[in-house]
């Protein structure tokens, strides 16, 4: 009995359609614009972290020299 029900069952064909199963033009277009967006905005910031590290050094320079103390090095 087992076996005429498996039997009976037809396993599904696989019919779909590649454009629809697969990202196409538009997801390819769609991962390169993020992926520049998001270059763009470690490269910013990079450039953000960096500017307020050497502010953050000048200012305690400007201190030291203020206080009569020697510059570090």
């Amino acid at each position: 009995m087992r076996a005429a029900l498996a039997a009976a069952t037809p396993s599904p064909t696989p019919t779909f359609n590649p454009d629809v199963v697969t990202p196409g033009v538009v997801g390819f277009i769609t991962m390169l614009l993020i992926t520049v967006v998001v270059v763009l905005l470690i490269v910013d910031m990079t450039r953000r972290i960096r500017r307020v590290r050497y502010r953050g050094e000048a200012a305690e320079r400007a201190a030291a020299a203020k206080n009569g103390e020697p510059p570090a090095t």
